[in-house]
């Protein structure tokens, strides 16, 4: 794990900062400066640490943690929450993936669905996608008019900041690849057979559309991360390179928690199993 406390954190996006994706990092050396071999295996360690931060999480059952993720196709949003959250107990930790919304969905506001997900007490839920595809999406595929989609800022702001106020801590990464990276990943997924389940010919058209995607994120990013839910943007060319920054991430927002085991009513010394 790195020394760089997440206020000072490189990829933090800051209230109010301005973000110009073509000038932010897709690959990275410095903040982990090891080589692949020994990032796996730092990796390996901090999922144990993972795991046992989860445990005291869960145990005292107070806190509720919720991961946002968001990313373009390809991004490695799956991959990711594979590798990093790989050791935590299941009883503790839940996926909730949001695709296309359903009629029943649609037939409430565009928060109802979210709002069912969030975590409780103890839990860790992970969000892949979210409700920031309610902005993204819809404004990008001219889906509704920007007299719909910008209102939905200040609506999400004022929802995660009632998350928060309610004990909810929300921490939002987005997973930052190049679109040469991109081409590489929706290549494999043609050329093996393996794989060829994961295409999907729709991903090519929002592939044209990749510089509307980068201006509708970069105004999420300025307008929607705050010091309640901030927004982290992580390199992630390289895949074992982004499991690492993820896993630093959780492992730091975690352990600012403050967590203890809950006190006990009795003194195990006194206590004797029979036979």
């Amino acid at each position: 794990m790195s020394d760089i406390p997440l206020s000072q954190h490189p990829f933090r996006v800051y209230p109010g900062q301005s973000v110009d994706l073509s000038q932010w990092p897709t690959t990275d050396e410095e903040f982990f400066p090891v080589n692949k071999t020994r990032g796996k295996d730092l990796l390996k360690q901090m999922n144990l640490q993972i795991d046992a931060l989860q445990t005291l999480f869960y145990a005292e059952g107070k806190h509720r943690l919720l991961v946002v993720f968001q990313a373009m196709d390809t991004g490695g949003k799956d991959g990711t929450i594979r590798s990093v959250f790989e050791k935590m107990d299941p009883q503790g930790v839940r996926c909730a993936p949001f695709k296309k919304p359903s009629s029943l969905e649609l037939a409430h506001d565009y928060l109802w669905r979210i709002h069912q997900q969030v975590p409780q007490n103890g839990e860790v839920v992970i969000f892949n996608r979210s409700h920031y595809e309610d902005i993204l999406a819809v404004r990008v595929r001219e889906i509704f008019p920007e007299s719909v989609w910008s209102k939905r800022y200040d609506h999400i702001v004022n929802f995660e900041q009632m998350l928060t106020d309610e004990g909810t801590t929300i921490v939002k990464i987005f997973l930052h690849i190049s679109r040469e990276e991109q081409k590489e990943r929706l290549q494999a997924r043609l050329d093996e057979p393996d794989k060829h389940w994961k295409f999907n010919p729709g991903d090519l058209h929002d592939r044209a559309l990749w510089s509307n995607f980068m201006t509708a994120y970069e105004d999420i990013f300025a307008k929607t991360s705050t010091n309640a839910a901030p927004w982290y943007l992580v390199p992630a060319d390289r895949k074992w390179y982004r499991n690492l920054i993820v896993a630093d991430i959780i492992i730091k927002t975690m352990r600012g928690l403050g967590m203890s085991y809950p006190k006990i009513d009795f003194d195990p010394a006194e206590i004797t199993i029979a036979d």
